[in-house]
Parts: C-alpha cells; sequence; structure tokens
C-alpha cells in the first residue's frame, strides 16, 4: 500500500525542521506540491531549498500541480470551502494513482504545523473515502506560525491561569472580542478584522511573513499600532504579491 508523510516545515525558517521531519523526509520517493502561480513562487522555492537542504538521496522526484484557487469572499463560505477541499482531492488523487507506485512513499510539505488551521489532513481524509486509490498517511508535526509569532515577540502564548481562544477573522469580525477570553490569536484575517475592535485595553502582537527573510513584526496598543500594522500589511502584500500573517489580541488588564 502507498505511504504518504504529511510534514510540518515550519513557518518558513528552513533551521525550523524538526528531526523527524527531516527522517521522514529522507524516506520518501516523491514529493508532491501545488503550484499557487507566478506571484507565489517563492513558497515553491521555499519547499524545495528545504529538499536541498536536508534530503540526502538523490533519486527522488518532485510532481507539480497547479492548485486550485477559491472565492475569498464568498457569501457561502462553507459551502465554498468544502467545494474548495473537493477540487484539491482531485488533484491529489490523480497525483497519487499517476505517480506514486503502489508501495510507493509520498510527502507533502506542508507549512507551518499541518494540524493548525491547514487542509491537507481533511483533504487526503476525502481521498481516502472515495476508495480510488488505496494509501496510508502519517502526519508530522512542525513548528507553527502561532509558535513563531509569540517566540519572536518574546511573549507566552497565554496568561497564567487564562484560556487561549484560537479564531479567524471572518469571525472576530462578526462575534468581536468574547468578554471571557484574555487572549485571542486571528488566523486567516485578510481584512484586518482588529480595526472593528473598540476595546481600549487591547494590545496586539503581529507578524507576517513568519520565519522568512521578509519577516515583518509590530506589538503595541491596538489603538497605537492598529492603523500602522493596516498600512504596512497594505504595502507588503502589493510588494511580494501574497502575505500571510497572523496576530495575539491580549486584554492588558488581564495581564
Amino acid at each position: 500500500m502507498r505511504k504518504i508523510f504529511i510534514i510540518g516545515i515550519g513557518a518558513g525558517d528552513p533551521r525550523q525542521m524538526t528531526v523527524e521531519a527531516i527522517e521522514r523526509l529522507n524516506e520518501a520517493e516523491v514529493f508532491f506540491f501545488l503550484d499557487k502561480g507566478d506571484n507565489k513562487r517563492d513558497l515553491v522555492e521555499a519547499r524545495q531549498a528545504i529538499l536541498d537542504r536536508f534530503v540526502e538521496r538523490s533519486d527522488y522526484r518532485v510532481v507539480t500541480s497547479a492548485d486550485v484557487g477559491r472565492d475569498r469572499d464568498p457569501a457561502d463560505y462553507v459551502a465554498t470551502v468544502a467545494d474548495w477541499h473537493n477540487r484539491r482531492s482531485d488533484l491529489y488523487e490523480r497525483m497519487f494513482l499517476d505517480e506514486l507506485p503502489e508501495h510507493g512513499i509520498g510527502a507533502i510539505l506542508a507549512w507551518g504545523d499541518p494540524t493548525l488551521y491547514d487542509n491537507v489532513i481533511a483533504v487526503l481524509e476525502e481521498v481516502r473515502s472515495r476508495g480510488r486509490v488505496a494509501f496510508d498517511y502519517e502526519v508530522v508535526p512542525g513548528i507553527s506560525s502561532v509558535s513563531t509569532l509569540v517566540a519572536r515577540h518574546r511573549t507566552s502564548l497565554n496568561q497564567v491561569g487564562k484560556s487561549v481562544l484560537v479564531t479567524t477573522g471572518r469571525r472576530l469580525a462578526a462575534e468581536g472580542f468574547p468578554s471571557d477570553v484574555d487572549d485571542v490569536v486571528v488566523m486567516l484575517d485578510a481584512h484586518c478584522s482588529f480595526t472593528t475592535l473598540d476595546d481600549g485595553d487591547l494590545h496586539i502582537y503581529w507578524g507576517a511573513y513568519l520565519g522568512t527573510p521578509d519577516e515583518i513584526v509590530i506589538a503595541g496598543p491596538l489603538g497605537e499600532v492598529g492603523a500602522r500594522i493596516v498600512a504596512v500589511r497594505a504595502e507588503a502584500r502589493e510588494r511580494k504579491g501574497w502575505i500571510m500573517d497572523t496576530y495575539l489580541l491580549r486584554r492588558r488588564s488581564g495581564s
């Protein structure tokens, strides 16, 4: 039976690769990349750089397929994401059938940690449920952008005896900052949803391109640095053509 490794590769710095991840890289015969287009070419190049640095065998292959896009502001978010997963499942199913021998070992390199706001596990489960290609898979954890964010800001993810909520920009904008939580990590926020908040006690720790040479970090009281983050983020996205960022909101009265 085919074997697939889903390998967390960290937030962008090759030095964040774990020993386990490197060991699994060297077991794989075929690596599957999704190409997001020319404006995100450096994401493919970063994965190739990891292979060049850590894979000792010379007989591995890289199989690349053009990724499928999706509407980033749909009327029905859940249905749109389900359709996106389905089309990605089509891509992986075809690549596994066409490019991985029946007893071969393949690998997918997942940015950050594949268990945190990444869809590759769900996609592979869908491929398996179809029953057209038989395989087993193993998940190798990686250092997430959230871990890198708080490390860069020299703070902890939680306060003593306090809870942490991990949510999305969409939910933050719709629901506001929860009254019963003092620390909120926000992922997948394309619209700087922190600008909708008017809580004067909030402190923000923001980071973009974490773990890469383009890394940007800004921290401070939300009311003082929020507008600066919006401007810096817009400039960075225009310059590079894409952006990956996340942030921690902390209620200062709880610190």
